[in-house]
């Protein structure tokens, strides 16, 4: 056959199989195989649909035998986050105390793409509830990254990042609360994009932050992550928090220059903590955004510098609300206890692990009745600030562009100790989760082997700049064809 099944976009994959040149089964087979030979090591997979996925893939295939219409993601192999829910396939979200859920409904998004002839592979592995920045906090033991596999992938969609890098997967779908989309697309040198809050169903995310949730793609190509998003955008009447703004065709624009395009750098993203050799590559990108026609200019966001406390006050609140659940009782597993208090504290102290313990602490605290005024209600007040910031540099530009994160992936266990420096790889990413903002992150160099991403920053249901700018620079450099040396 001669060809590598897993190397191909959408695009060519879906020609392949019209053309007869290779069947779905092969593909799947195909994907399967890496993910035997590669996830021994890797473990971006908590579980594998394999029966499931050859059965479709061969349904595929009689479909076009029989020259029947088939959907816009029709034989695409796709691993799915396991913070998101399948229908009788296990959704832990990466926690032991949800170790034998079998959910009675799928996510809107896994029934969108899966009606668009998506063929899913299995659930990747996630920090545990999507806490965590490294990949290292889930229940099931850390995934570790493909370009070197003593660092980490980054996180929460650590699996979903490494398995598309790995070509484990074609595509994958994650979710992105201060980052979690991005920061680990960078990490593995993929794209990864984090759609304007609202523009996709939550309905059957496992919720974290609900006002800071959103799913979004993982793909190795900007192109296949504008169809991805194309597919999986729009309105759920499940979801009251979903936007019935019109989601366009994000693929057909993805051609037209960005001559003219007023492109912002926010200095605030180039002050300490930036590491040089990354700042370096961050700023070839941006000359490169340049010499592609956009005009380039700096901004300031003056309030961005407390997106992070913001968001460390927030998303703990609202984690203490949404564990809650997790009781023994109504969700997950049980440890049993002579008292009805001791199930609780059995089953929770037993089974969360240290990370959601700690942000279940830190939410309960600055919710409390002496502290929510001091925490809680600035966290707020600092979130509208920083949105406004964000709305009046809008008004100038018509898109940002910046590091998506700090440094390079780090090494395992290197910031487990201390939280604190494990919260600031999150520096770059929050404060557009906490304005609602699209973002994405492609790649645009190596420091020292590692993968480096640019991240694009846009104005709410905006996407389509951003994949226009995104596919510009990706198409005039070649980052995104370079693969990880530990796979080969």
């Amino acid at each position: 056959m001669g060809t590598n099944l897993t190397s191909l976009s959408i695009s060519e994959l879906q020609q392949g199989l019209l053309g007869k040149k290779f069947s779905s089964v092969e593909v799947v087979a195909e994907y399967l195989a890496n993910i035997k030979k590669y996830d021994a090591s890797l473990h971006a997979f908590l579980q594998v649909n394999e029966e499931s996925a050859l059965a479709k893939a061969k349904q595929l295939d009689n479909k076009i035998s029989q020259g029947e219409s088939l959907g816009a993601l029709a034989g695409v192999p796709m691993g799915v986050k396991d913070v998101i829910v399948t229908k009788n396939l296990a959704t832990t979200a990466g926690s032991k105390i949800l170790v034998d859920f079998k959910p009675p409904y799928s996510a809107t998004i896994v029934e969108k793409i899966e009606s668009a002839g998506a063929i899913v592979l299995g659930k990747t592995n996630c920090d545990e509830f999507a806490m965590g920045t490294s990949g290292e906090n889930s229940g099931f033991g850390p995934t570790l990254n493909p370009w070197d596999k003593s660092c980490v992938p980054g996180g929460s969609s650590s699996g979903s990042a490494a398995a598309v890098a790995a070509q484990e997967c074609l595509v994958s779908l994650g979710t992105d609360t201060g980052g979690s989309v991005r920061q680990p697309a960078a990490f593995c040198g993929v794209v990864g994009f984090k759609p304007t809050y609202g523009r996709v169903s939550r309905y059957g995310l496992v919720a974290m932050t609900s006002s800071l949730d959103q799913a979004g793609p993982l793909a190795r190509s900007v192109a296949d992550a504008a169809l991805v998003l194309k597919n999986i955008a729009g309105h759920d009447s499940h979801d009251a928090t979903s936007s019935q703004q019109p989601v366009p065709d994000y693929v057909q624009d993805l051609n037209k220059p960005i001559r003219g395009l007023k492109i912002g750098v926010p200095k605030e993203f180039f002050s300490e903590g930036l590491d040089k050799n990354v700042k370096e590559v961050v700023q070839k990108a941006i000359e490169k955004v340049g010499q592609l026609g956009a005009e380039i200019q700096e901004v300031s966001l003056p309030t961005m510098p407390y997106a992070l406390a913001a968001y460390y006050v927030i998303c703990p609140a609202e984690v203490s609300t949404n564990l809650a659940r997790y009781d023994g009782i109504k969700f997950g597993k049980r440890l049993k206890g002579d008292t009805l208090y001791e199930v609780y504290t059995k089953t929770r102290g037993s089974l969360l692990g240290a990370e959601a313990k700690r942000r279940i602490m830190l939410g309960t605290y600055v919710l409390s009745a002496g502290y929510y005024e001091a925490f809680y209600v600035k966290a707020q007040a600092a979130r509208a600030s920083i949105k406004a910031d964000f709305d009046q540099v809008f008004s100038k530009v018509d898109a940002l562009i910046a590091p998506t994160t700090p440094t390079v992936a780090f090494k395992l266990g290197s910031k487990t100790q201390d939280p604190l420096a494990m919260y600031l790889a999150d520096m770059y990413t929050v404060p557009a989760n906490i304005a609602g903002l699209p973002a994405i992150s492609i790649p645009a160099g190596l420091v020292d082997g590692l993968p480096v991403g640019v991240q694009f920053i846009g104005q709410s249901f905006n996407e389509s700049t951003l994949l226009r700018l995104a596919y510009n620079f990706e198409q005039a450099t070649e980052w995104h064809k370079l693969q990880p040396n530990s796979k080969i």
